[in-house]
């Protein structure tokens, strides 16, 4: 073991002090499953004589230079996060003949493409399993464990944030309001919560699932997204009622419509494997033509379970340095298939309506979604709600861009006065 390879880090804040604290305390193990040992030389900060609560005799720098011309460090890992001047870096330090490992889901699912040629044209190994799911692996086990298949679908779990908010909200009752509270005094939500219960950093990440998956380039502009900002615990409890859970999910099919992918909130059926992740856990189910379905659990953030990601692709790098097999998988897009737009997606939905409380106003509401071919599978009303009824809606499969015709025309009649919730309903048994 005389050979030492060297690593550059760019950024040592979480996961960086993460990276940082495995390579040390697990530096023997490390040693002897790669063959080599793996040192941190330099690392880049923003501002030198800061205390670190990990401790590393590493170099510190404020230069990117330092890093990218330093012939003796082979891997550069980028945990800065953002989009500039990490992708620049990125760039560099391929073009330096570096390998580069990223935990940056922002460049992977925008410039994943151009950064994997650059890759390539320079024999280098470009690896970002930290970018999606923190320390679950899936990036791998889809470019490589699940290769031989015909991915179909790819459905998950892929946010934290919003999954422990709905959890609490599922399981205590709360409003939303109260739950972004506390999870932002957890810290588990920014004091700009939107990325998260926007729905924005799920579609960064099913976007990159996508891509692999059906080896066919999937940027972030093709991701339908709508967020969790309108789930009320009204509609949890309607959900509960149905026999349903509301998760937001990060859906991603290829059929003969096309590439459909899109994150939204969603009934499924409880007794779904996905319906069981709680809290801050992560979880992806994923159908194969030959290994039928499975589903990869667990924490999909977090200081140490996404170093453990991003130190995993470190030492195949070095393994890949070791035996002169750099290289040897990278861009997998080879494909160029055409995207389903949502408005040609199906599913049922569910719709919650605040409507006038006297006689009539089910037949108009009813003969409104038949004339754009819209039926009904079951209607409720339990309560009133200010002199008015709440009125529950489940359809029957219909195309979206039905759903939406009939929902304009619905809000349009005098007895509606307002169209509080529609979600989707995904259950491959529903009506079909």
């Amino acid at each position: 073991m005389d050979k030492v390879v060297h690593v550059g880090l760019l950024g040592m804040g979480t996961v960086g002090t993460g990276v940082v604290k495995i390579l040390k305390n697990n530096a023997h193990d490390i040693s002897q499953k790669v063959g080599m040992s793996v040192k941190i030389k330099k690392i880049m900060v923003r501002q030198l004589g800061k205390h670190r609560s990990a401790d590393t005799d590493a170099e510190f720098t404020t230069h990117i230079d330092d890093i990218i011309n330093d012939k003796e460090i082979d891997i550069v890992v980028e945990l800065m996060g953002g989009m500039e001047p990490a992708k620049e870096y990125i760039l560099r330090a391929l073009r330096a003949g570096k390998h580069v490992i990223t935990a940056n889901k922002d460049v992977v699912a925008k410039f994943g493409h151009e950064i994997l040629e650059v890759a390539e044209e320079n024999k280098v190994d470009f690896l970002f399993e930290a970018s999606v799911a923190g320390g679950i692996p899936i990036i791998r086990p889809l470019k490589q464990c699940l290769a031989a298949n015909k991915i179909s679908e790819v459905m998950g779990i892929i946010n934290g944030t919003t999954n422990y908010m709905l959890t609490k909200m599922t399981n205590e009752g709360l409003d939303f309001d109260d739950v972004l509270a506390e999870a932002q005094a957890k810290g588990y939500a920014e004091s700009d919560p939107t990325a998260d219960v926007g729905g924005f950093d799920a579609a960064r990440k099913i976007a990159i699932l996508a891509s692999i998956a059906f080896s066919s380039r999937v940027s972030i502009d093709d991701v339908y997204v709508e967020g969790i900002t309108s789930i009320s615990k009204e509609d949890i409890g309607y959900a509960k009622e149905f026999g349903y859970v509301i998760k937001l999910l990060a859906i991603a099919k290829d059929d003969e419509r096309g590439i459909d992918v899109r994150v939204h909130p969603a009934f499924i059926p409880a007794s779904h494997p996905l319906a069981s992740v709680h809290d801050v856990f992560n979880a992806i189910y994923i159908k194969g033509d030959a290994v039928g379905e499975t589903m990869f659990y667990g924490r999909g953030a977090g200081e140490m379970p996404t170093a453990s990601a991003a130190v995993a692709d470190i030492m195949d790098v070095a393994r890949n340095i070791k035996h002169n097999a750099n290289s040897r998988i990278l861009c997998t897009c080879f494909d160029h298939k055409t995207f389903c737009p949502v408005e040609k997606t199906e599913s049922p939905y569910y719709i919650r309506l605040i409507v006038e409380d006297k006689p009539g106003v089910l037949a108009a509401i009813a003969g409104a979604f038949s004339a754009q071919e819209v039926s009904l599978h079951s209607v409720i009303q339990k309560r009133k709600v200010n002199n008015c009824s709440e009125l529950v809606l489940i359809t029957n499969r219909v195309l979206d861009a039905s759903l939406r015709l009939a929902l304009k025309a619905v809000a349009g009649l005098s007895v509606v006065n307002t169209v509080s919730s529609v979600i989707r309903v995904e259950a491959d048994d529903f009506c079909k």
